[in-house]
């Protein structure tokens, strides 16, 4: 099992504390998908979209139970949509799912397949998912009924900068289950480059290309203002951007460590009723209480 703070990206961690620290704010956002948004989006979803199973195209979903079980979070409902652009999200607060598009499967390999669910379910395991639903709502455009018009633009911007910063988590998530390599490539494949290409891509110069960008972003308050005005409505950060941090996160001590410990956690024995690791000393399993001596 993993835990959020141990791969967490700071700035996601910071903007959060700031969110959550708003009086009413949490309370708003529920009682906003309480009273449509989730029954809404999970209705068309279930309704349009095909559920995965063990017996509903099968070599797809069983890309997700091994992600969840090392991820240690329960299996929320997964589907695919059938939409030639690649594709994946992650929407509810009682309900989760994870839907992705038969694009997003034409494009990526196996592993990257697994990057993108392991990156999704990173949401979940960083409690993002609640919050990601109203950054979603508010780009869509979907406030006709002005549900949300006591919010003022700057905390809207904000939500979307925080929305920003928590894709670098979960693109964290996503090499802990792969690696920073194959998350790295997936940036060239959301790019838009064919596989014939985005595999030579010398990743390395890639992320340097974002300490250019932070020269320009940084040249004068001109600059400045005009970049902020770029990126201040986006999702999602520059993919420049992602590869370089998620490389450099693949050299800390913080990702060698963690990846030392889920290696040792691996080795131990599983219990047969629950499958968790247990101490050889356990006379039951202290996750599910099964006997095991």
């Amino acid at each position: 099992m993993i835990r959020p703070a141990e791969f967490i990206h700071p700035e996601d961690a910071a903007a959060l504390r700031q969110l959550e620290s708003i009086p009413g704010f949490p309370t708003l956002v529920r009682k906003v998908m309480s009273l449509g948004l989730e029954p809404l989006r999970y209705g068309m979803n279930m309704a349009t979209n095909i559920r995965l199973s063990p017996t509903q195209l099968p070599e797809l979903y069983h890309h997700l139970p091994p992600i969840c079980e090392k991820l240690g979070i329960d299996e929320p409902e997964f589907y695919l949509q059938m939409d030639p652009m690649p594709n994946a999200w992650t929407f509810g607060d009682t309900r989760i799912f994870i839907t992705i598009t038969s694009g997003l499967v034409e494009m990526m390999d196996n592993e990257e397949l697994d990057a993108v669910i392991a990156h999704e379910c990173g949401h979940i395991l960083c409690r993002h998912v609640l919050y990601h639903n109203m950054a979603q709502y508010l780009l869509d455009g979907m406030d006709s009924l002005g549900l949300l018009g006591a919010l003022t633009t700057p905390l809207k911007l904000a939500i979307l900068y925080w929305y920003r910063k928590s894709e670098l988590s979960c693109d964290r998530c996503a090499s802990i289950v792969t690696s920073p390599e194959v998350v790295s490539r997936i940036m060239a494949r959301f790019a838009g480059g064919p596989k014939g290409i985005t595999q030579n891509v010398n990743m390395e110069e890639w992320a340097n290309q974002a300490d250019k960008y932070d020269e320009i972003r940084t040249d004068g308050v001109w600059n400045k203002a005009l970049q902020l005005y770029v990126i201040m409505g986006l999702d999602h950060p520059f993919n420049a951007v992602r590869v370089r941090e998620i490389l450099t996160w693949g050299k800390s001590e913080q990702y060698h460590n963690l990846m030392t410990n889920l290696k040792a956690q691996a080795s131990k024995p599983k219990c047969p009723q629950c499958g968790k690791s247990v101490e050889k000393e356990w006379m039951f399993c202290r996750h599910c209480g099964y006997k095991l001596k």
